[in-house]
């Protein structure tokens, strides 16, 4: 299936399964990364009168929130901006973290930002009678690398069954800006943070296993391990049969 064709059935996709729900339209988190923007677009040509991009910083790179009003001027995307460095700031007031920086604390603190930004999305939801869609794509999925009830806390994703090279090939088929197809992978979450430097491996290598089962052992055994540690992301929380 050619670049063009899958845009074509994505969007469809989407139309089918909003209206099936009984939504009027969708709203989606804008980052400024090539996942974010190739699913706003699709969700544009779904919904073009009825999708509302949300830009969240939080304490977040100017650069990625330039490239995610970037997209939507090209595109013509309604956006609004829910700035929540207050709201973080006071959560941390009242909850314990690691002042240290330890990378436990870390964590905590980068899933709590991804979490406020799924409330923010469910209340524009809830608000204007939309879907939440997300922007994870196979190559993540797989391995977990995503929030549980925060990115991962969606309704739908259009991207769920495409590989990373695959999200590239179809924004530039859309037309993204290059400079976002080209930098590297990041969710942001601290001051040069990057997806393959967390996962050990790169997204060639990740996909390449996916397509094709084939990778050095090292990475394997890494792929293999990640995938079973994060099986409980990707179910529903288990329940005694009795």
């Amino acid at each position: 299936m050619n670049a063009e064709e899958l845009a074509e059935k994505l969007v469809l996709w989407i139309r089918e399964k909003v209206s099936s729900g009984g939504r009027r339209g969708v709203v989606l988190g804008m980052s400024g990364g090539v996942d974010s923007s190739v699913v706003a677009v699709l969700c544009q040509r779904a919904f073009p009168q009825s999708t509302l991009g949300v830009l969240m910083p939080c304490y977040s790179s100017q650069e990625d929130e330039q490239h995610a009003l970037a997209v939507a001027r090209k595109f013509s995307i309604p956006t609004r901006t829910v700035v929540l460095d207050t709201v973080f700031d006071t959560l941390l007031k009242v909850l314990p973290h690691d002042t240290a920086e330890s990378a436990a604390g870390r964590l905590a603190k980068a899933n709590l930002k991804v979490r406020l930004r799924m409330l923010t999305l469910y209340h524009f939801a809830n608000w204007l009678n939309y879907m939440v869609v997300g922007s994870s794509n196979r190559s993540e999925l797989t391995v977990g690398y995503f929030t549980k009830y925060g990115d991962g806390g969606v309704d739908i994703m259009p991207l769920g069954n495409l590989v990373k090279a695959q999200v590239r090939e179809l924004a530039s088929f859309l037309g993204i800006p290059q400079e976002i197809i080209n930098k590297p992978p990041s969710a942001g979450l601290w001051p040069g943070q990057t997806d393959e430097g967390e996962l050990g491996f790169s997204y060639d290598e990740l996909d390449r296993y996916l397509v094709t089962g084939e990778a050095s052992d090292k990475v394997r055994k890494k792929i293999e391990s990640m995938m079973m540690a994060s099986e409980h992301k990707r179910r529903f929380p288990p329940f005694p049969t009795f």
